[in-house]
């Protein structure tokens, strides 16, 4: 007892009070199968390894925000939409990230943007990478917001420092003076280098006339457009395939916009 205590008191101090749980199986299979001192340190070090990774993993989806867990599992292929899935499907690699790339997801209400870019985003947080999920609307109103406790540059930084910054539902409305000039900082200062996914229900032919100054628009949609990966999501609502009753008609599904 006194040494189980003793060694629950070092495990704590080392932070590896985590090793306690699976410590008695890993015991008694070192016991069985007679492993010895190098293989039993191995075991039990590659047991606290994945345990740190799996936290890192619950952190990272915590800290991106996401709304609803999206992956590309519970994606339902069999939806009535009509996208160039297998380009789509091959960003799930995220090499896009590691080239400081960007994804653009239009398309009417419904079509599945959000869930794709939420997948897109949980892929991200598994592979190690910063991320971070948004509503257009409430980026821009908190940044606006921050003007008026001069923390801007702080709130500025929040939206800069991911490896991914997943924009949502972006001009629903005509931007103003502030956000014009708020969104045209956020794209330069983030351009080359880091990703960002923006979904849209205009065509980013549209975009420019959201902008209240053209020239901010050419600008900062020239830099970002340039380096993105587009897709046109088309076909019948997605969303629909959640409402209640929607399995006695379309099967099993999951998702959102």
């Amino acid at each position: 007892m006194q040494t189980e205590a003793q060694l629950r008191k070092t495990l704590k101090r080392l932070k590896l009070s985590g090793m306690l749980t699976t410590l008695p199986d890993r015991l008694a299979f070192s016991r069985k199968e007679k492993l010895d001192y190098t293989e039993f340190l191995e075991l039990i070090l590659g047991d606290e390894a994945q345990r740190r990774d799996q936290v890192s993993v619950q952190t990272r989806l915590r800290n991106a925000g996401f709304e609803e867990e999206c992956t590309l599992e519970g994606f339902d292929w069999s939806a009535d939409i009509r996208f160039d899935k297998a380009r789509l499907n091959d960003l799930f690699g995220l090499h896009f990230i590691e080239r400081r790339e960007n994804i653009i997801l239009t398309g009417p209400v419904g079509v599945g943007k959000t869930f794709l870019a939420c997948a897109l985003g949980h892929s991200a947080c598994r592979a190690g990478y910063r991320v971070l999920f948004t509503r257009a609307d409430a980026m821009l109103k908190s940044l606006a917001q921050s003007r008026a406790d001069n923390s801007f540059d702080r709130q500025l930084r929040h939206f800069l420092n991911p490896d991914l910054l997943v924009i949502d539902d972006f001009g629903l409305r005509k931007l103003s003076g502030h956000a014009s000039s708020d969104f045209y900082e956020l794209v330069i200062e983030r351009h080359m280098r880091s990703s960002s996914i923006v979904t849209s229900n205009r065509d980013v032919e549209e975009w420019a006339a959201l902008f209240d100054e053209p020239l901010l628009a050419q600008s900062a949609l020239d830099r970002f457009c340039h380096r993105a990966h587009q897709f046109v999501i088309e076909g019948d609502s997605y969303r629909k395939r959640m409402a209640p009753g929607a399995r006695n008609h379309t099967g099993d599904s999951t998702g959102k916009e």
